[in-house]
């Protein structure tokens, strides 16, 4: 490795570490050490984003870029020309506490190439998380990166030390992990992700009996795909993430569009990330876990990949219109939810203010209900909001109006304008 200055070393690896997605806090009650430095607020970090919806909060960095795997879609791969470089376990502490003193982070996120083996690279990254907590007595929020591979001794002991923890599956199935990253057997990720699920579960319940029970990794664990690297259609990327959730009791799923930072004959040439189809994968997501839709219901044999005109619960609604007009009056929370434009918040200000009065058009609107999507979707006082045919053709000319505009190749907003998307809840 080139001798580097602490500056261009830092440069180097937080501009390496940019493409992990995956580092936004949910929070965390760990219980602080008396005296020591650093939030734990249950309510988690204080958040900065980026346009794209990327966390800029927290220290972002690797130990190192260097690497001894050879994944085609990855810019630190062992066989990329770029400059080599790595940090101690002290340096990153310091400039962990450092930047914490000046205000300039809430946290750190930590990842790293692998280095010699799976387990030294691991003990690295432990070497820094235990000094912070033990030595320096930091209460704040650390995301660490669990390696490949890794002992489970050590994966026990990163998820005493860390808030959350995290591996990335990064490609979808097994066929597509063997063509482009023959070094990770699929249950070197999927195993430790089992451990760390029943380590946190355990964790979980002793705490109900104790509260003095040790924690273990309190913000849960995480994990990202990359999307379009390799050809799996959208019903697989949804169904794998259920599953992540439902058998793993994964924190959350993160998606990254794949960036082609090298040329490799093996990866798809892209004209350009395919930024839109994340965008629709994270509003899927969100219906998985807050709204009561299955991946069945979201796509299927016949519709294996979203409609990148349409957010899910549009487009699902507009294959199953014999659901709809539903009577705001008298339908069941759930359904309410899967009514296109109407989100928790206001489903739940439905079913509120119903109890005590019937609601037409003007108490919606009073309400805070968006009707722009909605109301072709609706009855309110048993009178249709749309006034157009629910099955006729100029149905999709309305819902499509507000999207008709100019194609750019900027990075898309996470949540655009027109979407009637909360920035906050996520409500579709």
């Amino acid at each position: 490795m080139t001798t580097l200055s602490l500056e261009q070393r830092l440069e180097i690896l937080a501009d390496s570490a940019k493409y992990d997605v995956s580092c936004s806090s949910g929070g965390s009650n760990r219980k602080g050490v008396p005296g020591g430095i650093g939030s734990t607020r249950p309510s988690g970090i204080c958040h900065t984003w980026t346009a794209d919806g990327r966390c800029i909060s927290l220290l972002k960095i690797l130990l190192t870029n260097s690497c001894i795997y050879d994944c085609a879609y990855c810019v630190n791969r062992s066989s990329n020309p770029i400059p080599r470089t790595a940090l101690t376990p002290d340096e990153i502490v310091k400039l962990t506490m450092d930047f914490y003193c000046r205000n300039y982070i809430e946290g750190l996120f930590l990842s790293t190439g692998v280095v010699q083996s799976a387990n030294h690279t691991m003990e690295q990254l432990i070497r820094v998380v235990r000094k912070l907590r033990v030595e320096e007595r930091f209460n704040g929020y650390i995301h660490l990166k669990i390696v490949p591979g890794a002992d489970a001794v050590l994966i026990e002991e990163a998820g005493r030390h860390a808030d959350r923890v995290s591996i990335n599956i990064e490609l979808p199935s097994h066929r597509s992990l063997q063509l482009l990253a023959p070094d990770k057997p699929r249950e070197s990720l999927i195993g430790p992700m089992r451990q760390l699920s029943s380590l946190i579960e355990s964790a979980r319940q002793e705490h109900k009996h104790s509260g003095k029970a040790p924690r273990f990794a309190p913000a849960g664990q995480s994990t990202q795909l990359i999307v379009g690297a390799t050809p799996e259609n959208d019903r697989e990327i949804i169904t794998l993430s259920e599953g992540l959730y439902q058998r793993l009791g994964m924190k959350r799923v993160y998606y990254s569009a794949f960036v082609p930072v090298s040329s490799d004959q093996r990866l798809p040439a892209l004209p350009s990330p395919p930024l839109l189809r994340e965008h629709r994968l994270y509003q899927a997501d969100w219906l998985l876990r807050f709204y009561g839709f299955s991946s069945q219901e979201l796509l299927d044999e016949a519709h294996p990949n979203l409609d990148m005109r349409f957010d899910p619960k549009t487009g699902w609604a507009l294959r199953h219109l014999e659901h709809f007009p539903v009577e705001v009056n008298r339908a069941d929370y759930q359904v309410l939810l899967r009514v296109p434009g109407i989100g928790v918040r206001s489903a739940q200000r439905i079913v509120q203010a119903r109890r005590t009065s019937r609601l037409g058009e003007e108490e919606l609107k009073r309400l805070g209900v968006v009707l722009k999507r909605a109301r072709y979707f609706i009855t309110a006082g048993d009178r249709y909001l749309g006034g157009i045919r629910l099955d006729g053709p100029q149905l999709l000319a309305r819902l499509m109006a507000p999207n008709r505009r100019k194609a750019s190749l900027d990075q898309l907003e996470l949540f655009p304008a027109g979407t009637d998307v909360s920035a906050v809840t996520g409500e579709l």
